[in-house]
């Protein structure tokens, strides 16, 4: 009996320091999770792009709102595009949550842009945060595939680009109005004549 008692407190301890390991799926997570942390905190939430190198593969793939879907981009690319806010203005951001699964990491953060250029004012500002939602896959510690998805839908930034676009509009609608007037005047100015 004592045996048994003893057998089965050994099993018992055995199984519970076994249930302490960490799996090593969990820690992969954490670790992909920790480098896209560091990633928006050296290029985006600090103005050290230099480090890009660091988190980004020689190479990876963008899935981007507009054109770029499916593009496949040099890393410097990911400096190039943080180089352009920060030499506009400056961004402040925080993260919101993240999520890991496998390789893939999802991350929440919000943003802001104060801009200190003409270009920045005109084409970059944002008086409201806007969400962000961005999903890296990384491979050997590199972010090689990149889903960006932004919610600036619900902010005034939507305004600005329908008031944007309506001044477009507006000057594309003028320019057959002003050569409809010059044309007019010059009819009338032959029909005088007659």
């Amino acid at each position: 009996m004592k045996r048994i008692a003893t057998l089965t407190i050994t099993l018992v301890f055995t199984t519970l320091s076994f249930s302490q390991v960490p799996d090593n799926t969990d820690s992969r997570a954490e670790i992909n999770k920790k480098i896209a942390r560091d990633f928006y905190n050296d290029l985006w939430f600090n103005n050290n792009t230099d480090k890009y190198a660091k988190y980004v593969a020689e190479e990876y793939v963008v899935h981007d709102i507009g054109d770029r879907k499916g593009v496949t981009e040099p890393a410097v690319e990911q400096k190039n595009i943080a180089d352009f806010f920060w030499e506009n203005g400056r961004f402040k951001g925080k993260i919101d949550f993240q999520v890991a699964e496998g390789d893939l990491v999802a991350t929440r953060w919000t943003a802001s842009f104060d801009a200190d250029t003409f270009l920045g004012k005109m084409a970059l500002e944002t008086k409201d945060p806007i969400s962000i939602i961005n999903v890296f896959r990384i491979k050997d510690g590199k972010i090689v595939e990149f889903w960006n998805h932004r919610h600036d839908i619900d902010t005034p930034q939507t305004m600005k680009f329908t008031f944007k676009g309506f001044l477009f509009g507006l000057v594309i609608a003028m320019i057959p109005t002003f050569m409809v007037v010059r044309l007019k005047r010059k009819l009338k100015a032959v029909l005088s004549k007659n």
